[in-house]
């Protein structure tokens, strides 16, 4: 009978490559939130995959970036290059056949860190020109010893597969551990809070004020139906209306996607209550950031 094998694998890359994305396709199931705004991935999330022959626990995080001038810019580069201390490898996510000065930052950390490396060239279904793969390949190959390179596209699921096999010949011998059914470490509480978040994220665009989070009021079971309430904070009085939207229509289609969606993860009925608040600079004053969740695990 062969060994059991289980480790940690950080998916790592700068903003907006689809890490959030390819973790989802592989668990089968929403875990991290995503939209098309850079920097959708706030915390570390853990993805747990088990298998007849392994379990493997990906650990999302946010991406790696330069400018990191405010105080949760700070956070999420320093969220990112933590999580590669205590894994036993790492698949690095780039999009398609752009690569920046972010994704030389990227792989300078994972010199640093010394640990076993997976090159996912991901978003390879929006390649017109399939010829011009190849000639990217090779030169990605000469970027660094990569233990092996794999295209794919995390949205439409190609190939994701043989990234899986290629991830579980690198994990160690161990048992499992966590239970067979458990998906993440996070709590429903916390999902709540990244639904509506990722709401936010999807409606608002580009005119999404960068200072928004989201924090549950209140999390409780009443009768078969779970009562929520969460504050949306901005930074500024004047990005209120932008988040309550006109007459409150934003934020009313924000508060119905995103119960449907905890109805879905949570397989029970929500009641789900928002408010807007202001909380001044929240987002470069690093006990503000303490309070709303924002913690070096």
């Amino acid at each position: 009978m062969s060994a059991y094998h289980c480790g940690f694998v950080a998916l790592v890359g700068r903003p907006n490559v689809g890490k959030s994305t390819l973790l989802n396709r592989i668990l089968g199931q929403k875990i991290s939130i995503t939209s098309r705004r850079p920097q959708t991935t706030r915390h570390r999330v853990l993805g747990i995959r088990t298998s007849p022959s392994a379990q493997t626990i990906y650990v999302d995080t946010p991406g790696l970036h330069r400018g990191a001038r405010r105080a949760i810019n700070r956070y999420l580069n320093r969220a990112a290059r933590d999580a590669l201390r205590d894994v036993d490898a790492a698949v690095l996510v780039v999009d398609g056949l752009r690569w920046t000065e972010e994704d030389d930052l990227v792989l300078e950390s994972l010199r640093q860190a010394a640990i076993p490396v997976i090159l996912a060239v991901n978003k390879i279904d929006r390649l017109a020109d399939k010829s011009r793969l190849l000639p990217q390949l090779e030169t990605l190959s000469g970027k660094y010893r990569f233990e092996q390179i794999v295209p794919l596209s995390a949205l439409r699921g190609d190939n994701v597969d043989a990234l899986e096999r290629a991830v579980e010949l690198l994990l160690p011998e161990s048992e499992p551990y966590f239970p067979q059914d458990q998906v993440t470490d996070r709590s429903e509480r916390f999902m709540a809070a990244e639904l509506v978040r990722e709401k936010l994220f999807r409606h608002l665009g580009q005119e999404l004020p960068y200072g928004l989070t989201v924090e549950i009021e209140r999390f409780k079971e009443e009768q078969g139906l779970t009562h929520i309430n969460a504050l949306i904070w901005v930074e500024q009085a004047s990005h209120k209306p932008m988040v309550i939207g006109r007459r409150g229509a934003l934020l009313k289609q924000v508060g119905t996607e995103a119960r449907r969606d905890m109805e879905a993860a949570f397989g029970r009925k929500v009641f789900l209550q928002l408010w807007v608040k202001v909380k001044e600079g929240w987002a470069d004053d690093e006990r503000a950031l303490h309070s709303l969740g924002y913690r070096d695990d």
